[in-house]
């Protein structure tokens, strides 16, 4: 009975595997820190709310300490306490009366509450971090769980090509909390994900690839606990194992798992977006609840001429030290962690520029990349970057290597510029439509490795790009002064809601506009979630902090315009799936004697764009003509910014009639089609799809 343990059960066990380990008779108990001098397991409850014993584990075998107890089963709770020198100055916080969480725990139990002796320091002195602290935090700490092994892995299915790949990011609570189809008892959890129709939302619209927003487990920032508002997005990790206890309607991991099969049998993706560049501990002035308490001089990077202070690339308040070993293969065990056992298909890393930093700056060939590449389960992986950081030279887009792809914030801007009206536009527009060759073909990568957004979690909705010229933040209680300040937004005469149909009408015309460039631009196509059906966030582009309608999809609220917003995407979705040429796994160039397929820029005359087409500041007018394998298959697109209505000839190397099959002033999910013969009339703030087939 573990009621009546002592010293003399814990017996030598094994240094790895790192963590807590059931094999069947026993627990394997096994923690890094170089630093310590002592470490004990304190062991709980099933409740994880009753101490009933604390043990020393006296192994440590090349920095690890560990031990193993017989008769330990899973179920059983545990934290550790880490004994060693407060010497902040000299990176040590070791604080024997925090308890803190294991690393690598696979599930925590019991909710994290802020309170002041999670501080290793004395935190009535303001601003000093110098005065060690002796209140004991276990009370307000979840603790970990010894976990039943699965019997059998969960490997991830990732089976779709990059190029007839398209993502749409979600959040798993807001995505759910108000869903008609999810009973009460789990909505804004996985179980709730994994319902049904929710998949069918998601497979009827058309997405190959689910990415959700942090799904390992995070706390609330302190500062935000303070005002009422809670971190939504999830960017605060506590641990890089253990599902976030909120989005588990039980106590079972295996609701993951579940939930990444049934999206397995509809056949699609499940990415999950990761954040290994920093964790939820802060600054010097954080609470010591995990890694700043087992070893804070190897887990974080420290300012080298005073230790007391971290190196702050994230943001947040620290930086994980990806150059030490240990901590690097913290990472790698996650992650394979998170394939091999949760089945995942792979990873969106948040700053991922951290993790490709070495000491004298960014590199392709840095430990990171190279462990990756030659991993056999995570080399198959989708990867994406998100491609910057706050620190020296942390802006890498395009310099990820193959076979990663990068979120493309440069396609964000020049997409949302050129539909603002912006003048000198077009050649960054197409330098945008043909997938960022400029940033990534020199190198030898694919239009794939350009992850194409217009909106994501972080920012406007697609909605509130076409109805806010501001921000309107103050609900983050920040005096609106958080959030981007340059948006490329644009409100047509009102800031915000407007009863002036013509107003609202342009706003749906132009969200029109954003998702047909998008999905007819080479690269990998990005959505939000909601932006399909013109979800808002009344203007609010930091909504980090809000566990509210602002942030969750208002099922309800679904009236004919948003309805047929939703169909116009999915027809969207449906012709990249028709067309080879919005398909491409390399890039297309003017055609050529021997070329198959093609891309060809054109103006309004039916011309070939010249320089002084493409110079002219005002022009806002340009077409692209993308030609099948075989030379006898076309798709053209056309793009009107201007203000007014343009006229235009079809390319004058076309001899057969085309068939119109979007414009976006009409909302033809809703058209029928129609052949045209030689030229037509665009619309202002409009664009046109026409392809040599009837659709």
């Amino acid at each position: 009975m573990a009621e009546q343990l002592n010293q003399t059960d814990v017996t030598a066990g094994q240094p790895y595997p790192l963590g807590a380990t059931y094999d069947g008779s026993g627990t394997n108990f096994a923690l890094f820190s170089a630093n310590a001098d002592a470490v004990e397991l304190c062991l709980y409850d099933n409740t994880g709310q009753h101490e009933i014993a604390r043990l020393m584990l006296t192994r440590k075998t090349t920095d690890i300490w560990h031990g193993y107890i017989a008769n330990l089963k899973p179920g059983c709770c545990y934290g550790y306490r880490v004994h060693g020198p407060f010497l902040p100055e000299q990176g040590h916080r070791f604080n024997a009366n925090k308890l803190l969480l294991d690393p690598y725990a696979k599930q925590s139990r019991g909710e994290f509450v802020w309170h002041k002796s999670h501080y290793g320091f004395d935190s009535d002195d303001a601003l000093e971090d110098l005065s060690f602290d002796s209140s004991d935090n276990a009370k307000w700490m979840p603790k970990a769980v010894v976990v039943e092994p699965f019997n059998t892995p969960n490997k991830g299915k990732n089976t779709i090509p990059w190029q007839q790949t398209s993502v749409v990011e979600t959040h798993v609570r807001g995505f759910t909390i108000n869903h008609p189809d999810v009973p009460a008892s789990i909505k804004g959890t996985f179980a709730g994900m994994a319902q049904p129709e929710v998949i069918k939302y998601f497979k009827d619209l058309g997405v190959s690839t689910v990415e959700l927003l942090p799904v390992q487990g995070f706390i609330d920032e302190h500062f935000l606990e303070q005002k009422g508002l809670t971190n939504y997005w999830g960017y605060n990790s506590l641990s890089f194992f253990a599902p976030h206890q909120n989005y588990l309607s039980g106590d079972s991991i295996e609701e993951f798992r579940q939930m990444v099969d049934a999206f397995h049998e509809a056949e699609l993706e499940v990415v999950i977006d990761v954040v290994y560049n920093h964790t939820c501990e802060g600054n010097h002035l954080g609470p010591t609840v995990s890694f700043r308490g087992i070893d804070n001089a190897s887990y974080y990077q420290l300012m080298p001429d005073d230790k007391r202070y971290y190196v702050n690339d994230s943001g947040c308040g620290n930086t994980l030290n990806v150059h030490h070993p240990r901590v690097m293969q913290l990472i790698i065990d996650s992650l394979r962690y998170w394939v091999e056992v949760m089945g995942v298909d792979g990873f969106r890393f948040d700053l991922a520029s951290i993790l490709g930093r070495q000491p004298q700056g960014f590199s392709q060939t840095s430990a990171f990349f190279q462990i990756i590449a030659q991993d056999p389960v995570l080399a198959n992986c989708k990867l994406i970057a998100e491609p910057w950081d706050l620190g020296p030279g942390g802006y890498q887009l395009g310099n990820y290597p193959a076979p990663w792809s990068e979120w493309n914030d440069r396609y964000r801007d020049t997409i949302r510029k050129f539909w603002a009206g912006d003048r000198h536009q077009l050649p960054e527009l197409a330098r945008r439509l043909h997938g960022s060759s400029d940033f990534f073909e020199g190198s030898g990568r694919p239009p794939y490795a350009s992850i194409n957004f217009i909106t994501s979690h972080d920012g406007f909705t697609l909605r509130d790009i076409v109805s806010y010229q501001e921000r309107h933040n103050l609900a983050n209680l920040e005096d609106n002064n958080d959030g981007h300040g340059s948006n490329h937004s644009k409100n047509y005469g009102v800031e915000g809601p407007t009863d002036d149909p013509i107003i609202d009408g342009l706003r749906w015309q132009m969200q029109r506009n954003f998702l047909a460039t998008l999905m007819m631009s080479q690269g990998v196509p990005m959505l939000l979630a909601g932006d399909e059906m013109g979800r808002t966030q009344q203007g609010n582009n930091n909504a980090y902090c809000q566990d509210n309608d602002i942030n969750w999809i208002d099922w309800a609220g679904i009236g004919e315009e948003q309805a047929a917003l939703t169909q116009f995407t999915t027809k969207l979705l449906a012709l990249r799936k028709q067309f080879s040429v919005l398909q491409p796994a390399t890039y297309r160039h003017q055609p050529t004697d021997d070329s198959r397929e093609s891309i060809e820029w054109f103006n309004q005359l039916g011309s070939e764009m010249t320089t002084q087409d493409w110079d002219a500041p005002d022009n806002k007018f340009i077409s692209y003509l993308l030609t099948e394998s075989g030379g006898n298959k076309y798709l053209l697109v056309i793009f009107n910014g201007a203000d007014t209505a343009q006229s235009c000839r079809f390319p004058n190397t076309l001899t057969e009639p085309l068939h119109l099959i979007i414009d976006t002033a009409n909302d033809s999910s809703r058209a029928t089609h129609s052949s045209v013969e030689s030229g037509l009339i665009l619309a202002a703030h409009s664009m046109q799809i026409l392809s040599s087939d009837p659709i």
